[in-house]
């Protein structure tokens, strides 16, 4: 059936196109005849088409068309999802990180173009993955009025946003708020365990819910000044969000057809203020400078009443502060970026109940970086030095790490439309502040989680090689990865007195895995019909204390998106992302959306999402853990994820509106509570 649509659709979309149209593209590293993307030696420069933007009611619906690489846009879900395991996605505009506001309320005509970075230099920090960063240009005079509203037809789900931006010479005022909530019913939760005991007895329990539910109230505001000249930037934001769960997790179980209840709620709010300063200087040299505060308050409660009553409530506060400092200087054949990041975090999370314990955290880090980037000639290069200093301490454990993070790229064309890149990185990866804390929570009458104070941070080794061949209408990528996590941190189940302790370790771990992927996208009819298609093989080894596991994947997906005047028309599917790590063998769930918007005029249009289409239970989640001990087949259905049907009515007004030079934004507020729970 879902071949039969994909062919439909892409019959009809062939139908309704118009004719060829090319046009002259003039870049500072090459020019190319029709070509919208730029291969750089850090990933890729994107320009949208006129089409693409004219018919993309924000940032998110506009990434969606674009279909990066390795990554998936949901657009009535407002998420940007890395189908890898390599780290985060993290999104900017005009170089600093952005809200999900910042992406719902963005000028879509001030839009000059769209980094897409997949191997992100030392200056990026840690633990990321994929930067994508767009490029706007600054708004000087007039104003912006709007509105999306964004309801789910089939169940109670949406998204209600309000923003207005006014400009006066050197000066911006912006103003957002909005309002998500959703109330999901008819989740089913299956769960076949057994667990080996030490007198070698098997104990089988079968686990399934009757009734599963999540509720959740979230109201969010930003309130943003601007003052920029010519050379220099000036922002101060102040945002909020008040997050009510008032069921995260409501559900009516049943264990070998005993019924028992599992029940969380929980609440939090959290301020923060981020101020921001950019300075242009001669010589092309730039100096900027970023603080954010902020604060988090949480309260919860938790019941899981499987075997014997078991209840705990959760009070927590954290206060943190990060600061980071640039200096950049644009020479002729090299650019030169410098800086440190510097961040502070208190915790102090107090569990009562039948988790009677108090935990105070202090931690810092230390980020200092260097990074040279340039050509010689046809060869590019990036090349740089990141030393970063780990602080912690609760108790009387305390712990202090250094790190070093070399990391360098060079690219080569071959031909003029064939491209070789490799890159080699050491990196760290630093555990969840809740992973290191000394609290222990119970899961089930037979299994409990247990931080592990002695946790530490390891090496990241990684190798990638890629092939990238591009024309004006067709684009296409080999690439090899590689990467090695020796000494990592991997779950470990100690059995004691019939009881398993599942818990982290670092020991003589490894956790290794390579991939060849491909990536193709053909711009079928220019500026009318695009198709992309991607996938790979994956293989993971995992090497713990006292077990091997191997696992074999593949992970792919494909896209198409037709452009019929004033109805912009979309497909995508992907299989999820199939992964193992430790003793988690994981299946992220497989997606498939149809997408249709249709432009009424400059300030109106209406689209409609269908996610799911002919599931009326799809799969959410997948899980095997299969400890040597302890084996268990998660599965995970929600009916009101399937055949769900989206509505959103977008309208802005804007006026006298003029632009010029890049502005930028800003959003780095903290959002990790240290908070240990099942």
């Amino acid at each position: 059936m879902k071949r039969l649509l994909f062919f439909l659709f892409f019959s009809c979309a062939l139908t309704a196109a118009a004719q060829d149209t090319e046009k002259n593209v003039t870049l500072n590293e090459v020019t190319v005849k029709g070509a919208h993307t730029v291969n750089r030696v850090d990933g890729q420069w994107i320009y949208p088409t006129k089409e693409q933007i004219e018919n993309s009611t924000n940032g998110y619906s506009l990434l969606a068309k674009l279909t990066l690489p390795h990554i998936r846009v949901d657009e009535a879900m407002n998420s940007i999802t890395a189908l890898t395991n390599l780290g985060t996605v993290q999104v900017r505009i005009n170089d600093i990180v952005a809200s999900r506001e910042d992406l719902q309320t963005l000028d879509m005509q001030g839009i000059d173009h769209v980094e897409f970075i997949d191997n992100p230099g030392v200056r990026y920090g840690e633990g990321i993955a994929y930067i994508i960063n767009i490029k706007v240009k600054k708004p000087v005079s007039g104003y912006v009025i709007g509105t999306q509203l964004t309801n789910t037809l089939t169940t109670k789900n949406g998204n209600e946003s309000l923003f207005g931006k006014i400009n006066y010479k050197h000066s911006e005022w912006a103003l957002s708020y909005d309002l998500d909530y959703h109330h999901f019913k008819g989740a089913q939760y299956n769960e076949q365990a057994a667990y080996e005991l030490e007198s070698g007895d098997i104990i089988s329990m079968s686990r399934r819910s009757l009734n599963k539910k999540s509720q959740n109230l979230c109201h969010n505001a930003q309130l943003t000044y601007s003052l920029s000249d010519s050379n220099y930037v000036f922002q101060t934001k102040l945002s909020g969000s008040h997050d009510i769960h008032p069921q995260q997790r409501d559900a009516e179980m049943t264990l070998d057809g005993i019924p028992y209840d599992e029940h969380s709620s929980s609440r939090s709010s959290t301020p923060s203020l981020d101020l921001y300063y950019h300075q242009d200087f001669r010589r092309h040299q730039s100096l900027t400078a970023n603080v954010v505060g902020t604060y988090i308050k949480t309260t919860g409660d938790t019941e899981n009443n499987e075997g014997t009553a078991y209840r705990y409530d959760i009070n927590g506060r954290t206060y943190s502060l990060w600061s980071e400092a640039i200096y950049e200087n644009q020479l002729k054949l090299f650019t030169i970026s410098t800086g440190a990041q510097y961040g502070q975090r208190y915790s102090h999370n107090v569990y009562q109940g039948d988790v009677d314990a108090t935990n105070d955290m202090h931690t810092s880090s230390l980020y200092l970086f260097s990074q040279l980037k340039g050509h010689l000639g046809k060869l590019s290069f990036m090349g740089g030095l990141g030393a970063s200093r780990r602080y912690y301490r609760q108790e009387d454990a305390k712990q202090e790490f250094w790190f070093f993070r070399p990391k360098f790229t060079v690219s080569y064309p071959l031909t003029n439309r064939l491209k070789v890149k490799y890159d080699f990185e050491i990196s760290q990866h630093t555990s969840q502040i809740a992973l290191v804390s000394d609290v222990s929570i119970k899961q089930n009458a037979m299994e409990t989680i247990l931080g592990n104070p002695d946790i530490h941070p390891n090496r990241v080794i990684s190798h990638q090689l890629k092939l990238s061949y591009s024309t004006p209408r067709f684009t296409s990528e080999l690439q090899g990865y590689y990467r090695l996590n020796p000494h990592c941190n991997m779950e470990k189940y100690i059995r004691q007195d019939g009881h398993f302790y599942q818990t982290q370790t670092n020991a003589d771990n490894k956790c290794n895995f390579f991939y060849i992927n491909t990536y193709n996208q053909w711009d079928v009819i220019p500026q009318k019909l695009t198709a992309t298609l991607y996938g790979g093989i994956y293989r993971f080894f995992n090497y713990g204390e006292d077990y091997t596991h191997t696992y074999t994947s593949f992970n792919g997906g494909c896209s198409l998106q037709a452009y019929l005047g004033n109805w912009t028309i979309g497909a995508y599917a992907d299989n999820g992302w199939n992964f193992m790590e430790g003793e988690h063998r994981g299946h992220q769930a497989p997606a498939w959306y149809f997408t249709c918007n249709y432009r009424m005029n400059d300030a109106l249009s209406i689209s409609l999402y269908a996610q799911h289409p002919f599931s009326q239970h799809p799969l959410t989640n997948k899980t095997e853990v299969i400890n040597r001990h302890v084996h268990k087949d998660i599965s995970q259905h929600s009916r009101d994820y399937g055949n769900m049907l989206t509505l959103k009515l977008s309208w802005r007004l804007n006026h006298g509106r003029k632009y010029r030079n890049i502005q930028r934004t800003m959003n780095h507020s903290d959002s990790e509570t240290g908070i240990l729970s099942n």
